[in-house]
């Protein structure tokens, strides 16, 4: 079914199924921007097209529940050191960036919805998401690519939290079964740095990766020369200070309360990545 999310008709037509027939509503369309600015469209995709999700669920009752794949952005950063968990309230002056502000905007709509109208609801909030099957090639994926073609002569130090695709996956189906009424999960990883990564990704495949990387200070600065560079020039720049937030950013989470409620695991890195590989290779 094709639709848009931002035309109630459209969704009133993907929740009209035969009588008779019970549902489970797992939402995770959603528009992402690694550009920390305000985007109208963004906006509307991510809070507005949720709240219409919350509507037809609401208005369908034959849809048993509603799971919203939310982000890990939504949830305030804490410092460095601290594993950071679950929160039950969502604030978008808290985090970061028009795609977190926007993921905390709809995950406290679904849960005000759990609270003022009853809607059986629970949220996941995945980390970055890694793994094959990438066809739309997102960020990380370009970024592999262009290390398993030896194009990544310098690197930058930072970490991420990946989750495998496949593992969110599961963690999704697992919340949509197990997952209770306003209950929030987050489904992360360990915190892994770009040097790691690269290194795995090297000793699996024999790619030449970076010779060295730069420290966060030293993106910092290029990225900020990038931008000003790419106002002039009308193109995104390579390298983004909201990018290198991230990168610099506390990327630790604590998923344990996924592993006892959702029976949620994650894989090793070096599988992941191994299997990324080969299907980039394959493809």
């Amino acid at each position: 079914f094709e639709g848009d999310l931002c035309d109630m008709s459209s969704v009133e037509r993907f929740f009209t199924v035969q009588e008779g027939t019970d549902t489970v509503c797992i939402h995770c369309a959603s528009m992402i921007s690694l550009n920390a600015d305000y985007n109208k469209k963004l906006m509307e995709v991510n809070v507005g097209g949720t709240r219409n999700m919350i509507r037809a669920c609401i208005n369908h009752p034959e849809c048993r529940k509603l799971v919203y794949v939310s982000s890990t952005g939504a949830i305030p950063e804490l410092p460095k050191g601290q594993s950071i968990r679950e929160v039950d309230h969502f604030d978008p002056d808290q985090v970061v960036g028009c795609y977190s502000q926007s993921k905390a905007l709809a995950t406290q709509a679904v849960l005000d919805a759990v609270h003022t109208k009853g809607l059986n609801a629970c949220v996941v909030h995945p980390s970055g998401i890694i793994g094959p099957g990438d066809y739309a090639k997102g960020e990380v994926t370009q970024t592999l690519i262009r290390v398993l073609n030896g194009e990544t002569s310098a690197g930058m130090e930072g970490s991420f939290n990946l989750c495998d695709v496949r593992d969110l996956a599961h963690g999704c189906v697992k919340a949509a079964d197990c997952g209770r009424k306003g209950k929030c999960y987050i489904l992360g990883n360990r915190e892994v740095t770009f040097k790691e990564m690269c290194r795995l990704i090297e000793a699996d495949t024999h790619c030449k990766g970076p010779k060295f990387y730069l420290p966060l200070w030293l993106g910092s600065r290029l990225a900020k020369h990038m931008e000003k560079r790419a106002e002039k020039t009308g193109k995104s720049p390579v390298l983004s200070s909201f990018a290198i937030y991230n990168l610099s950013r506390n990327n630790s989470f604590d998923y344990s309360k996924a592993e006892r409620e959702l029976d949620y695991h994650t894989r090793p890195y070096a599988e992941t990545l191994h299997d990324l590989a080969a299907w980039l290779q394959e493809e």
